[in-house]
């Protein structure tokens, strides 16, 4: 028997938008129930399968209970005192690295656009100079990684906030420096929100994620690598 696709449905979007208008605790108590069977159920299922996949083509990267993103939002530092976020995410650490920590795949759905894609985002001062590091050292691999054919088709450019000059400990006329001076590697496809209800959402977010597993994994090679030297490094001074 052919496993069914997971699909996200219109109600789904639907609901996004609503929240969007109505973004307080009263109409959100209201509608929970719809939250959770047009919402949140389809999440849950289309990160299942998701898990299926990446064990043929990404088997390190990770499915959670903790890959779904909540809805509700921590106000306690911000101005905006909106209780929900409008929309629905998803993550996929590397096994071996935090949910937050090393490259790792990504999408969401919003009441205007899907994004997928994924990268590096919030790296640690040490694991950002590893990953520049092997840029440096493997620049002809890199650069070959982010412009193939697929890749580009996919996800376009490497982005990501930047330095304005190249980083202290890099040659400031290295062939990598626009490489060099970002502070976080991001890639990613954006669609129009309508994409998600289509019956070829599955389909996409696989073939998206499928075409960055070449750059995920040169991101995170190199953390991996400076964890366990400090781990060496910190088991011989015990």
């Amino acid at each position: 028997m052919v496993k069914p696709v997971p699909v996200f449905p219109d109600a789904g979007l639907k609901f996004l938008r609503s929240l969007k208008r109505n973004n307080n605790r009263d109409w959100f108590n209201r509608h929970k129930g719809t939250y959770e069977t047009a919402v949140k159920q389809p999440m849950v299922e289309l990160t299942a399968s998701l898990a299926e996949d990446f064990a043929r083509f990404a088997p390190e990267m990770l499915v959670s209970k903790a890959s779904l993103y909540r809805i509700h939002r921590d106000t306690r530092f911000s101005k905006d005192k909106s209780p929900y976020k409008t929309h629905v995410a998803a993550v996929f650490p590397r096994a071996g690295l935090g949910k937050h920590e090393g490259a790792a795949f990504y999408f969401h759905i919003a009441p205007a656009e899907v994004l997928i894609g994924g990268g590096l985002y919030m790296p640690l001062p040490q694991d950002l100079n590893a990953v520049r590091s092997r840029i440096a050292e493997q620049y002809e691999t890199f650069t070959a990684i982010v412009n193939h054919r697929r890749f580009k088709k996919v996800c376009g450019d490497v982005n990501g906030d930047r330095l304005s000059r190249v980083p202290r400990g890099f040659a400031a006329d290295h062939p990598a420096a626009e490489f060099l001076k970002l502070k976080q590697f991001l890639a990613a496809r954006t669609c129009p929100a309508d994409a998600a209800i289509e019956p070829g959402f599955y389909k996409l977010l696989v073939e998206t994620f499928e075409a960055m597993v070449p750059f995920i994994r040169f991101l995170n090679e190199p953390i991996l690598q400076s964890r366990r030297i400090r781990e060496r490094q910190d088991a011989m001074l015990r």
